[in-house]
């Protein structure tokens, strides 16, 4: 277990990302857990390393603490090392929730995209359920008409606190997205993907009403413009903007000739998920939580 990650090990992390990532045709790491790898020295992070006999990376987990006691865990292993009668994830994920008691305990998310029923026995065996899953979906560009709303580009060092405040408000039962700080969105517009014109403000009234953030990734040698974060202020709810919002982001994306645009959205968020398909969107596959409490060491 390491508290930090020195360039080394993020070197050799970094190879099997790109391995693991490349087998199973999508990212391997989350992006806040990437940076928490990449930046280290956070309150609640800690990295788990296997390594085989010659020394090389062959698995990872990464734990990282959420507001007050949720934790969150991810786990990578080497596509070579998946069918061996041994599984190095049980001991991974073992390892961290280790540290979660040692911690005080709390609720754990583990994260798992496109999971198999290998890694619900797993879960299982750790002492984690099935929670949530997560669809991505997708369409194609551009979307059958334009938003009838008029956004502008997010202001970097003008905009962040207002729209912090717009942002925790509609996200404020959400365990990833509804505790960001000044020093969360700094820390995204520092990313190479960071672009201002495809972080589109609404304002009404004299108020931010809403807002829709783009970004542009590759996934598996496609080019893909995600909604990376849509919300509704609630002093604006009820007015149809997040129809329109939705809108104005995939008019950006299709200005910069994105072929395709994703999103993500909770299985369990039926009205969310109805009005993207009403939108066009269709499921493409699934991420999964598998969630548990853990208890304190004694």
């Amino acid at each position: 277990m390491k508290r930090r990650m020195g360039e080394a090990d993020i070197a050799a992390l970094s190879r099997l990302l790109e391995v693991a990532s490349a087998a199973d045709g999508h990212r391997a790491l989350g992006e806040h857990k990437w940076l928490d790898l990449v930046q280290g020295g956070r309150e609640g992070f800690a990295g788990f390393v296997a390594r085989d006999r010659d020394g090389r990376v062959i698995g990872y987990a990464q734990l990282s603490k959420g507001s007050g006691r949720n934790w969150a865990i991810e786990y990578v292993l080497h596509p070579r090392w998946r069918s061996t009668e041994h599984d190095l994830r049980t001991d991974l994920l073992s390892a961290a929730l280790h540290v979660v008691r040692a911690e005080g305990g709390g609720h754990v998310h583990l994260w798992v995209p496109k999971p198999s029923e290998r890694d619900d026995e797993v879960a299982a065996a750790v002492g984690l359920l099935r929670g949530r899953d997560l669809f991505q979906m997708r369409r194609p560009l551009p979307a059958e008409r334009p938003s009838r709303i008029t956004t502008r580009a997010f202001r970097p060092g003008e905009d962040e606190q207002r729209w912090l405040e717009v942002n925790n408000a509609a996200f404020h039962t959400h365990p990833e997205q509804g505790c960001w700080t000044l020093e969360t969105i700094h820390e995204r517009e520092g990313q190479p993907w960071f672009d201002p014109e495809g972080f589109r403000l609404y304002e009404l009234d004299g108020g931010l009403a809403g807002f829709c953030w783009t970004k542009m990734q590759e996934e598996e040698g496609e080019i893909l413009g995600e909604i990376y974060v849509i919300a509704v202020s609630p002093l604006f709810a009820g007015r149809g903007l997040g129809t329109e919002l939705v809108l104005a982001g995939l008019d950006h994306l299709s200005w910069r000739g994105v072929p395709t645009a994703m999103l993500y959205v909770d299985r369990d968020n039926a009205s969310a998920r109805a009005l993207y398909a009403k939108l066009g969107f269709h499921d493409d596959h699934v991420d999964r939580a598998y969630t548990g409490d853990v208890g304190c060491a004694r």
